[in-house]
């Protein structure tokens, strides 16, 4: 990233690992999957097809990351288990040069050039919350979604973009692990029971309601018991165990012949494939100590689980809030998106459809998050602002996080053919994201402006780059040949290269200036509902696109409500 005086709000990002010997899983939610089930006409209780298409999302996530070996998963949830040893992004959200003291020194002096007389640690308190592992895993669960939808449902088109939440559970041992999975499997058989129970009941002519009151309060014996007697359905028996059990998706090794010797023998190599089971009883020691893979990369279970303790229960539900009042920023950058740009072949250094679909993605984020009330975006890269008071998911860091960034993915793929209609998609683009607080108008002011400085330093570099590729010279060539060169001269290099006075200035202001999306309040006539026929003037908001100077406070003024919301 360009050095700029603004770069001192790097200092707001705080490094959050999740330490070894912790285990790491990432649970994966529908969200308001509800609806979307039901827009989407599902089968209920439960849809077999739904379900397929959530296990090959699992199976395709445990393929693309190879430190994932165990994944458990029903309903419209799934949980991923990294092995014990994995340094997946080095366990976590961003890594960072600056020591705890260091950050508390920096920030003391802008805290106290701007100002602020608070505590100075409390500012330190933004943290990623291990956002950059489950963002990674959502977002392309998200866009392998999206991606699969036809070949499951072939007859039916996707109403609008699904999405996902995660958030990462930590477990300290094996045994923290085994209580997971078994808590996780048995709310699966009792929200499986439930619900052919309850769709049971409405299928016999019960209203909702009236079957949620007749099923209130019922244990499991009594809800068998209704199914025999009322339904003529025998739980265990009739029901099929995708529904009953939920599904595992983890890695073998298998032996393969790759080739074979002169004389016909094989010569085997060992490989790893992913595996799809249903089992009763994903955390017993007789299904998990069969699985060698499973044991080499993670361990194995000493005894069999009969109840999880409520303190681990506790643990895998407790997440604590982002600071409050104070500014969230979520900023999502494309995964790999170099090579994702080559695969695809974008137009360099700019590619203005890529951009421009990535802006209609900004667009859509900010009309389904109301709390969002700004974004800023250059490249593979947006940051989206929160109101500073926004309450939005209890402030919790890996909802916000996940949930923005697992619709941009979504709205990625799905809108994909928009802007290039000749064009396929080869493999599903994906994004991180992190979550950063600031304490105020100022300090989040300079955040956006050393975005669009580094927009302009990048972008003019690129340009000159690129220009200079195409005129004959290799990569390799080029960078040693701006290496060191500043603004003014790579100016006169474009010049002198185009043929064109003053040449980058004329370039489109969106490669310049990055793409800013916000809510533009203009009047608009209505009819008065009051006065049949009066007409008067009411404020409507629209999400608009601007490519403009956010650094200048001229930008600020004309648009007050930004920030005063």
């Amino acid at each position: 990233m360009a050095n700029s005086k603004y770069e001192y709000v790097k200092l707001y990002e705080v490094e959050d690992e999740v330490m070894p010997p912790n285990i790491i899983v990432v649970r994966v939610d529908g969200r308001n999957f509800r609806r979307f089930s039901e827009v989407h006409e599902f089968v209920k209780p439960r849809c077999k097809k739904a379900l397929e298409l959530m296990n090959e999302c699992a199976r395709a996530v445990i393929e693309q990351f190879p430190d994932i070996t165990f994944s458990y998963g029903y309903s419209d949830e799934f949980s991923f288990v990294f092995k014990k040893e994995t340094k997946f992004y080095q366990r976590r959200a961003s890594p960072g040069p600056f020591s705890i003291q260091g950050l508390v020194d920096a920030a003391t002096c802008n805290i106290w050039h701007y100002g602020l007389k608070t505590d100075m640690m409390s500012y330190m308190l933004a943290n990623f919350r291990a956002t950059k592992i489950l963002s990674l895993i959502v977002s392309f669960f998200t866009s392998v979604y999206v991606t699969k939808w036809k070949e499951v449902f072939p007859q039916k088109d996707l109403g609008y973009s699904p999405s996902f939440r995660a958030r990462v559970i930590a477990c300290a041992s094996m045994e923290v692990l085994q209580a997971y999975l078994a808590w996780r499997q048995n709310k699966c058989h009792l929200s499986n029971q439930y619900d052919t129970c309850l769709w049971q009941l409405i299928k016999s002519g019960k209203p909702e309601k009236e079957a949620q009151e007749i099923l209130k309060g019922s244990q499991k014996q009594a809800i068998n018991e209704m199914l025999y007697q009322c339904f003529n359905i025998n739980y265990k028996k009739s029901i099929p165990q995708i529904f009953r059990q939920g599904t595992c998706a983890f890695k073998t090794e298998v032996e393969v012949s790759v080739k074979y010797k002169g004389d016909g023998c094989p010569i085997k190599r060992s490989q790893r494939k992913v595996t799809i089971v249903q089992t009763e009883n994903i955390a017993s020691r007789r299904f998990w100590n069969d699985q060698l893979f499973l044991l080499k990369e993670l361990g194995h279970f000493s005894e069999d689980v009969n109840k999880t303790k409520t303190e681990y229960l506790k643990s895998f539900q407790y997440e604590s809030g982002l600071l409050l009042s104070t500014w969230i920023v979520i900023r999502i950058d494309g995964c790999h998106f170099h090579r994702f740009s080559e695969a695809h072949k974008f137009e360099k250094p700019n590619d203005e459809a890529a951009l421009n679909l990535m802006n209609s993605c900004a667009v859509g984020v900010l009309e389904e998050f109301n709390d969002i009330v700004f974004s800023y975006g250059v490249s593979d890269e947006y940051s989206f602002v929160l109101k500073k008071e926004s309450q939005l998911y209890g402030r919790r860091a890996s909802d916000i996080v996940s949930a923005v960034v697992s619709y941009f993915s979504s709205m990625y793929t799905m809108k994909w053919k928009d802007f290039f209609p000749h064009r396929e998609i080869i493999y599903p683009a994906y994004f991180d994201g992190r979550a950063v607080c600031y304490p105020s108008s100022h300090i989040l002011r300079d955040y956006l402006a050393w975005r669009q400085v580094d927009c302009h330093i990048n972008n003019q570099y690129n340009t000159c780059f690129w220009m200079l590729v195409k005129s004959g010279k290799t990569k390799s060539a080029a960078q040693t040949y701006l290496k060191g060169t500043q603004v003014q001269e790579k100016n006169e290099l474009l010049a002198q290269l185009s043929g064109t006075t003053d040449y980058y200035n004329k370039l489109p202001p969106m490669f310049c200036l990055g793409s800013s999306v916000y809510r533009s309040k203009k009047e608009k006539n209505t009819v008065d509902e009051k006065e049949e026929g009066g007409i008067v003037d009411k404020l409507c908001e629209k999400v608009v696109i601007e490519y403009c100077n956010i650094i200048e406070p001229s930008f600020w003024e004309a648009h007050p409500e930004i920030l005063d919301s």
